[in-house]
């Protein structure tokens, strides 16, 4: 049970219920009115028995009384079955008869000291209820009122019962079911909008006039996701700011690099390293508030338009001075698909970068399609990824293969966020494995890319 969900849980429990009182009520009526039934056939039967015992006490009041002309004189119908015991010896209507080992002989005592007596038996196999009743000191009449009927009925009530214990459980699983659905609606409305702004939507609101008494939750929620969003865009803002911020004095430490770097030739050895030092760490740094600054700009939700993935894939390729033969775009995936333009060729073009940088250079770029998700995979020659450093390398400032070297190497340790932050805006994920015959395969899945 606790594997279940919450809605199945208090579906089964409504069944349950329901099945407990309903057979707890079908046990309860069935017995009463079985009791009732058999008590009432009984007393019906007692009291023919003692109609006939009475016809057949005033036939054989006689000087030669003929006992099977006075049992063919009984009215019995074809449910009963009169018996006489007169000094020892059965009689029936007919002779052919002959004795009843129906009769049990405990009952033939009671009678033949004189007391009558009532008891349930079965005939050839078929409930029957048997009356014993004196008329004589060696005269006893007996009357076998067959039960079948009665047992039928009881087994039809029983049947009826059992469908309605079912039914009412039944009933009692639609009955939870439609109660939960409507119960936690307010909950599936938080855990969509919970979805949404995990998806980068903090649009995503609560209406707060659903429900009265979750007024306070949705008011809640909602007040949360304001300072969250306001939150997220007065950080984006200050990244932005800050990034822009330093475009100035970067721009002006890019030019003075540049006059460095002409005249590296004319300057001595010592000085002209660390001139190109302070090239690299000023061209590192236009590209690391340039990922700052597409990092800000990551957090908003995905601008979905039919994009020609393929086309593309070979457009950033050849701006990479890399030959559009790595792309192989499967015959499924050729098709238009709905992603963000501007996401996608960042995906490509960081991905690229990084096995140019750290893979031993791009194998293919590979397109394809899981369902309804676009899937974008870079090959690269390189050593690969170690299996403990996968998750962690789509971390910020993680570069390399080394997943937790913060210094050293010349890239920003950026790209791959930005790979991992554009793929969950389409609502997917960036994940990389091992690629056959060796190297990395970064894969990067977009749901809802195609139809």
């Amino acid at each position: 049970m606790r594997r279940l969900g919450l809605r199945a849980r208090v579906t089964a429990a409504f069944a349950v219920g329901a099945l407990l009182l309903s057979a707890l009520m079908a046990l309860v009526s069935y017995e009463l009115v079985r009791r009732s039934l058999l008590e009432e056939r009984e007393r019906t039967a007692v009291r023919a028995a003692y109609f006939d015992a009475a016809v057949v006490r005033t036939g054989l009041d006689t000087d030669r009384p003929d006992v099977y002309e006075v049992l063919r004189s009984l009215d019995t119908g074809g449910s009963r079955r009169a018996l006489v015991h007169r000094e020892g010896r059965w009689y029936a209507r007919t002779a052919d008869e002959g004795p009843s080992a129906a009769v049990p002989a405990g009952l033939v005592a009671m009678v033949a000291a004189g007391e009558p007596a009532v008891q349930r038996v079965r005939v050839d196999g078929q409930p029957a209820l048997l009356v014993g009743l004196p008329l004589s000191e060696s005269t006893g009449y007996y009357e076998i009122t067959s039960l079948r009927e009665l047992e039928q009925t009881i087994q039809v009530l029983a049947l009826a019962l059992t469908v309605v214990a079912m039914t009412v459980a039944g009933s009692g699983a639609a009955l939870g079911w439609y109660a939960t659905r409507h119960g936690l609606r307010p909950l599936t409305a938080v855990a969509d909008a919970a979805e949404k702004i995990a998806a980068g939507d903090v649009t995503a609101r609560l209406a707060p006039g659903t429900d009265p008494d979750l007024a306070r939750l949705s008011t809640s929620f909602n007040r949360m996701v304001d300072q969250v969003a306001e939150r997220i865009e007065r950080d984006r803002r200050f990244a932005a700011d800050v990034s822009h911020e330093l475009r100035s004095p970067l721009q002006t430490l890019s030019a003075a690099a540049s006059v460095l770097a002409r005249r590296r030739e004319h300057l001595d050895e010592r000085t002209a390293t660390a001139a190109g030092l302070v090239v690299d760490e000023v061209t590192r740094f236009e590209h690391l508030v340039d990922d700052l600054i597409e990092l800000a700009r990551s957090d908003r939700p995905a601008q979905r338009e039919p994009v020609d993935v393929v086309a593309l894939a070979r457009r950033v390729c050849r701006a990479q001075a890399l030959p559009e033969s790595l792309v192989r775009p499967e015959p499924a995936a050729t098709a238009l698909w709905s992603v963000d333009p501007r996401r996608v060729e960042q995906v490509l073009v960081n991905l690229l970068d990084n096995a140019v940088r750290y893979g031993g250079g791009p194998v293919a770029v590979r397109l394809s399609r899981a369902g309804g998700s676009g899937v974008v995979e870079v090959d690269d020659a390189g050593p690969g990824v170690p299996p403990a450093d996968r998750e962690v390398v789509f971390d910020r400032f993680v570069r390399g293969r080394a997943a937790h070297a913060r210094a050293g190497g010349d890239g920003t340790g950026l790209g791959l966020a930005l790979v991992a932050q554009h793929a969950a805006a389409h609502g997917g994920r960036a994940a990389v494995g091992d690629r056959p015959g060796g190297g990395a395969r970064f894969r990067v899945e977009l749901p809802g890319a195609l139809p």
